[in-house]
């Protein structure tokens, strides 16, 4: 074999001896490209969005030591409502970061007992999705409570509070008055433990007479005096207020002459179980006439 000979058969061998090599190169180069991790935003929405978007399922009423009554979702989680909402009914105030650490209960949601289901509703997020609301107040879940039963939301920046059957804030003092918004009554009268005010039109309202007699009292319970201030608190005139002795010298509110009651059957606040019974009861909304009697404030929604 001459020279010439030999040096190109030298050359063929190392060319393929470098193709050999750049072809392991790539060889060993696309296993690693095929290990490379998917971006996380693929993944995360199985894990992270899961809890915020989950139905509320039946809610349901948690006793706490603490806290007493506590409203819960279908699987025993704390829903919470919010301060700063109150700014603008009907809507939330929590969006963004906000809305991460307190992912929003879609409006999809039954009750069981203790809660009333007339006061479901919902609110239009910004986004213009909807949040499931109690009373008109949005209702929400907590990313820290981890269990069902946990409260670790409750009193959070001072703003944060589990929900009270009647979209209240649980384990606050209440107002001797209050008024509860029910989409189905309107704005309604409550007494200091969130229970219904009613009136029963067979009394008699000037000269002021009560026609709740021995076995009437046993379901129905003259509710206690509240003071002018109390009575402002609750957006009322203070002319409203009538103070009846009963026959038993018990004293009793009434408002524009019509003793109030609260009944034996609302368990939990927010309940109206009261309203209509027999076709004599009724609950006494918060826009009242000042004419002794002649107008009778009972809610008829």
């Amino acid at each position: 074999m001459n020279k010439i000979s030999r040096n190109v058969l030298l050359m063929g061998a190392a060319a393929t001896m470098l193709l050999s090599v750049t072809a392991c190169g790539q060889d060993s180069t696309e296993p690693k490209a095929a290990k490379v991790k998917p971006p996380a935003v693929s993944v995360l929405p199985e894990t992270s969005a899961a809890p915020s978007a989950a139905a509320a399922g039946q809610l349901a009423v948690r006793v706490d030591s603490k806290l007493k009554s506590v409203v819960t979702d279908g699987g025993g989680n704390t829903l919470y409502v919010f301060d700063k909402d109150a700014a603008k009914p009907g809507t939330s105030a929590c969006d963004g970061d906000c809305a991460t650490t307190w992912p929003p209960v879609p409006a999809d949601a039954t009750v069981s007992a203790g809660l009333n289901q007339d006061l479901l509703g919902s609110v239009t997020r910004s986004d213009g999705s909807k949040q499931l609301a109690l009373a008109g107040k949005p209702l929400y879940r907590y990313a820290k409570d981890t269990k069902p039963g946990d409260i670790n939301g409750q009193g959070v920046g001072g703003v944060w509070y589990a929900s009270a059957p009647d979209g209240g804030k649980a384990g606050v003092p209440r107002p001797a008055l209050g008024v509860l918004d029910s989409p189905k009554l309107g704005k309604i009268l409550t007494d200091k433990d969130g229970k219904t005010l009613y009136l029963f039109t067979k009394d008699q309202p000037w000269p002021m007479k009560t026609a709740c007699d021995a076995a009437c009292l046993r379901k129905w319970t003259p509710s206690a005096p509240v003071t002018a201030e109390q009575a402002k608190a609750a957006g009322l005139d203070p002319k409203a207020l009538f103070t009846f002795t009963t026959p038993d010298g018990t004293k009793q509110e009434s408002f524009n002459c019509w003793p109030a009651y609260t009944f034996n059957g609302d368990e939990q606040p927010g309940q109206t179980n009261g309203q209509g019974v027999g076709g004599v009861w009724f609950a006494i909304k918060q826009d009242i006439s000042v004419d002794r009697g002649k107008t009778v404030p009972a809610a008829k929604g």
